[in-house]
C-alpha cells in the first residue's frame, strides 16, 4: 500500500486564511509554527532598525521584516525574519510578495524553527543564490554568517556577544551591528 503525500505550492499557501501562524513551504512540505516569542521579536526589531537607519543614509535597497512571503519557486516559499533587496534586484519586489532571491537574509532561531533555519532553509538559500545568510541564535547570543562563494554558501564566521564582536556585511558596507546591544 502506498501513501500519496501532498506537495504544497504557493497557490495552496495563498488560499489559506489569515491568522497568527507562520506557514512556509520547504521543498513542497508545509511547515506551520506559531508567532515567535518576545525576545525573538526584539532582536528582529533591532536588526530592522539598524539596517533601516543605514539605508536612510545609503539608498541602495530596501529592508523587509516578516511576515512577507519570499517565493523562490512554486514549492519553496520562505518567510525570513529580515531580508534585504538591493536596487539591482528590485524587480523581485511585487505587490504581494518577494518573487526571487533577496541579496541578504536573516533568520532568528526560535524553539519552533531551529532545524528548518539551520538545515533546510540554508540549503534552499544556497540553491536559490542568496548572497548572504545570517543565523541569529538568541540562546547562544551568536550569529553564524554564511556568504556566497561561487555556487556554495559556506560558513565564514561565527560571532559572539561574549567576545564583543560586531556583525558586518560587504552587502551593506559600513553597517556595524554590536552584538552586545543586539542581544541585550
Amino acid at each position: 500500500m502506498s501513501t500519496v503525500v501532498k506537495r504544497w505550492t504557493y497557490d495552496d499557501l495563498a488560499a489559506m486564511p489569515e491568522d497568527n501562524v507562520i506557514r512556509e513551504i520547504l521543498d513542497g512540505e508545509l511547515f506551520v509554527s506559531p508567532s515567535p516569542f518576545v525576545r525573538h521579536q526584539r532582536i528582529v526589531g533591532r536588526l530592522v532598525f539598524a539596517i533601516g537607519n543605514y539605508l536612510e543614509k545609503h539608498r541602495i535597497g530596501e529592508v523587509f521584516a516578516a511576515p512577507l512571503d519570499t517565493v523562490f519557486s512554486i514549492d519553496n516559499v520562505c518567510d525570513p525574519d529580515v531580508l534585504f533587496v538591493s536596487h539591482k534586484r528590485s524587480s523581485i519586489v511585487t505587490k504581494k510578495h518577494i518573487q526571487g532571491s533577496p541579496d541578504f537574509v536573516i533568520e532568528v532561531l526560535s524553539e519552533f524553527n531551529r532545524k528548518n533555519d539551520e538545515v533546510r532553509k540554508l540549503e534552499i538559500y544556497q540553491r536559490f543564490d542568496v548572497t548572504e545568510y545570517w543565523i541569529v541564535d538568541p540562546d547562544a547570543n551568536t550569529i553564524r554568517v554564511f556568504r556566497r562563494d561561487g555556487r556554495a554558501l559556506p560558513l565564514v564566521s561565527e560571532l559572539a556577544a561574549s567576545a564583543g564582536d560586531v556583525a558586518t556585511t560587504p552587502i551593506l558596507p559600513g553597517l556595524t551591528i554590536d552584538l552586545t546591544e543586539l542581544f541585550r
